[in-house]
């Protein structure tokens, strides 16, 4: 269990995928580019879902993301956050949005 003050410290926001490639070095990986409503252009996320996503699928969708997770280096890429999924059996699904909303916007 932790506190709802370590809950908070996670930085829950919306992300808009701009574009999304199969990592090169990876089978499991995909590369998305995302607007997180931060201004920071070419910001990118690798995920492990290639198997279940073809990256053209992506493109457009609003996702949920922890924002302020520390960059991390995966199969030679960096990747600045995180993307949220729900894994259910055999199948996993990229949490997003109900309605249309901005990147930046927070998840309270």
């Amino acid at each position: 269990m932790i506190s709802i003050e370590d809950f908070l410290k996670i930085d829950l926001r919306v992300a808009e995928v701009k574009h999304a490639e199969p990592h090169p070095n990876a089978d499991k990986l995909l590369i998305l580019k995302i607007d997180a409503g931060d201004g920071l252009e070419g910001r990118q996320i690798v995920a492990g879902i290639r198997n279940y996503y073809k990256p053209e699928e992506l493109i457009g969708k609003k996702i949920v993301i922890v924002n302020n997770l520390a960059p991390a280096i995966l199969r030679g890429v960096e990747s600045q956050g995180m993307l949220l999924a729900a894994k259910d059996g055999d199948q996993v699904v990229v949490l997003t949005t109900e309605k249309d909303v901005k990147p930046g916007s927070r998840i309270q």
